[in-house]
């Protein structure tokens, strides 16, 4: 097939898997099941179809492509000063669990498959670090301990960033054939890429000053994503460092003088482009691993199968061991008076099954040079440890968490009521020196919601202005609509009007309207 071909059919198995995706969030949500659970499924089941093409794809570019805005979106939600009071759980889960894992692992390689160290060290990496945000999509649905889901979330970006340093020596360890030669190169990495992370944010912050308020902003936020990625790759310093530093410095910054619009802008399409990241990297998982297949006689398939397996059950078993191990040191050491606020055991059970990799596995896989030892087993197992993770632990996840019957933790509500009430207090002294009436009708709808807010209710829900508000938005769009098909506005006018509206509505939305079902 010539490349013309290829890339008409790898659009078109892309497309079909993108329709196949979005029917299944409809079923992901409706069933209480992470969608990556289905979405694996889905890219397994499009990879096989028979008009779908061979392809390769350049292991720098994979990298790039799919970890540098999975990083930067994962980093910046997650700033230093939420990850400081959960140092040592994410120590033991982002650290320690991640290196033996890829210790395991690479035993496992090594021992039962007969494989290089370099390469076995390589596999571990790849398949050590949990997408927690396959679990996070999940957890949303339930009341958990909102502890629970930070160390989660927190871990998700920290077992990233170590196991694609451990995977990014093993590469170098493969080039360079010597440790020795590649340890001063990596000594300089790791403060390098986090030098440079923090230096481009705060040259960002300065020079997109003039784009505020127009699309190039948004196209700016990727464009300086990956330039950071390819600038540190260029620099041989660690560009896995450089973007989560990048991503911290600019979430510290940003937000206060971001414009509303750019930032509601700036979230939808970061959200649906990681979203089509992880379609596109299941979709070229699932090719590779139809080709190795393909090659594969009636023996080595069965033992490739068979080792697979073996590499699912270390890495499920690992975690599950660790987790539950240091869940019990834990409560031990919390007993001396030495540890406050101890994990539950119902809450190690949970972290130690939300284990499902993801998108990170998938992409440093396809990071694999050609010629890479094993680089067709490695791939193999890769894309066997994410099926099986999420079908088998994202599929029981929901029941698991039913049968273990948290408590309600509202923590998180109380810290918005009295956050709310604070910007209420604030916005009512702003006024206490205005008169008029538009002043007296600020003060009278502010203390409103002030009382709604100490009743425990949202103040767009207490308030009867709101919801006139709603309804009157609901009469503008109809006469909106009305005025456009009758031909008496042209086409310019309902969108600028549109728009005017969309804001309005936003304004005087209930709070569940205002998120994404997968976000």
């Amino acid at each position: 097939m010539g490349k013309a071909g290829i890339n008409v059919a790898l659009f078109e198995s892309m497309l079909t898997l993108v329709v196949v995706a979005i029917l299944l969030l409809q079923v992901s949500r409706r069933l209480a099941v992470p969608y990556p659970a289905l979405l694996a499924l889905a890219g397994g089941l499009v990879a096989a179809l028979p008009w779908s093409p061979q392809i390769s794809m350049d292991p720098r570019l994979a990298l790039t492509l799919f970890i540098a805005p999975t990083l930067l979106d994962a980093a910046y939600d997650l700033p230093p000063r939420s990850l400081r009071p959960l140092w040592i759980p994410l120590v033991a889960l982002a650290g320690l669990a991640v290196v033996m894992t890829t210790a395991a692992v690479a035993w496992a390689g090594v021992a039962l498959a007969g494989m290089p160290l370099v390469a076995a060290v390589a596999l571990g990496a790849i398949v050590a670090p949990p997408d927690a945000a396959a679990a996070t999509t999940m957890l949303g649905r339930f009341s958990l301990p909102r502890r629970t889901v930070t160390v989660l979330k927190g871990e998700s970006l920290l077992n990233d960033a170590v196991a694609l340093l451990i995977f990014a020596t093993a590469v170098g360890w493969a080039r360079d054939g010597s440790l020795e030669k590649l340890a001063p190169e990596v000594a300089l990495a790791v403060p390098g890429g986090l030098l440079l992370g923090y230096l481009t944010a705060r040259a960002y912050i300065v020079l997109s000053r003039p784009l505020e308020g127009t699309l190039g902003g948004t196209i700016a936020s990727f464009a300086g994503t990956f330039t950071v990625w390819v600038i540190a790759d260029r620099l041989h310093l660690s560009a896995i460092l450089a973007v989560v530093a990048n991503a911290m410095t600019l979430a510290h910054h940003v937000p206060y003088r971001q414009r509303a619009r750019d930032r509601v802008n700036t979230y939808a399409v970061w959200g649906t482009v990681v979203f089509l990241l992880n379609v596109l990297a299941f979709l070229l998982t699932g090719l590779q691993a139809r080709s190795i297949l393909s090659h594969l006689g009636d023996g080595q398939l069965d033992r490739a199968l068979e080792f697979a397996g073996t590499v699912l059950a270390v890495v499920v078993g690992v975690r599950l061991a660790w987790v539950m191990l240091y869940n019990r040191l834990v409560n031990l050491i919390a007993r001396w008076g030495w540890y406050d606020q101890p994990p539950s055991l119902a809450q190690g059970l949970v972290v130690s099954w939300c284990g499902m990799r993801g998108l990170v596995t998938l992409a440093t896989a396809l990071a694999l040079p050609e010629g890479f030892p094993e680089r067709d087993l490695i791939v193999l197992c890769a894309l066997a440890v994410v099926l099986g993770t999420l079908v088998a632990q994202g599929l029981t996840l929901g029941p698991l968490i039913r049968l273990l019957r948290f408590p309600a933790d509202d923590s998180l509500s109380q810290d918005l009521t009295f956050a709310r009430g604070a910007l209420l207090d604030a916005a009512l002294a702003s006024l206490e020196d205005k008169d008029g009436d538009g002043a007296r009708l600020m003060r009278e709808i502010y203390e409103r919601d002030r009382a709604a807010i100490s009743s425990g209710r949202h103040p767009r829900e207490a308030s009867e202005t709101a919801q006139l508000r709603r309804e009157t938005i609901a009469a503008k769009r109809r006469a909106l609509a009305n005025l456009r098909r009758s031909g008496r506005i042209d086409d310019d006018v309902f969108h600028t009007l549109e728009q005017e509206l969309d804001w309005a509505e936003l304004a005087a939305a209930l709070p569940d309207e205002l998120e994404l079902a997968e976000s």
